[in-house]
């Protein structure tokens, strides 16, 4: 496995060694020892799978509390993910890392605690399938504006379309009132 950097040295992409041949392939997803000594140590507690259609854009979510690292990875599809660091102590706060995770590349996104996260849809649907290190609290979840002029990430949206988004994410908070971490 290769660990690559991003412009915040915290999240990492990760990209699998893949075996294939006319059968199909192999490739191995995670790694304990490798995972830690790229990423720090982590204990992953729960995995999640969700299934999106095109032009579905999920976040950005963070919980104030019960903080999420992420271990992300597309199973079917591809999506733009990104990860907003929300440390108010850090020297990369309110910077955004994006990537594009597909089943044909089979990277994977490490997203760390204290990073608010989302993803869009670029194609017909897509599933994707993430590691967390703590548990979801509904209670203490926040989402921010996927578009908030402050954050200025760039979506790979055609500007003819408007992402469709939960009730949460339409009601989502600015930046600026967001709470820190």
């Amino acid at each position: 496995m290769k660990f690559i950097e991003t412009n915040i040295p915290d999240v990492k992409i990760v990209e699998p060694q893949v075996f294939g041949d006319e059968r199909g392939f192999f490739m191995e997803t995670f790694r304990t020892s490798l995972f830690n000594e790229h990423c720090g140590e982590r204990e992953f507690v729960q995995e999640n799978h969700s299934k999106s259609s095109h032009g579905i854009l999920r976040g950005l979510h963070y919980q104030t509390e019960n903080t999420q690292g992420k271990l992300v990875r597309v199973t079917k599809g591809e999506v733009f993910d990104v990860a907003v660091d929300m440390r108010k102590d850090s020297p990369t706060f309110g910077q955004w890392a994006g990537v594009l995770l597909s089943a044909e590349n089979k990277r994977q996104l490490w997203v760390p605690e204290g990073f608010a996260h989302g993803f869009y849809v670029t194609t017909d649907e897509a599933e994707f399938v993430y590691k967390c290190t703590d548990v979801y609290n509904p209670s203490a979840e926040v989402s921010i504006k996927w578009d908030d002029p402050e954050i200025n990430i760039e979506w790979p949206i055609n500007p003819d379309q408007t992402p469709l988004l939960s009730a949460k994410d339409e009601n989502g908070l600015s930046f600026s009132d967001a709470p820190k971490l």
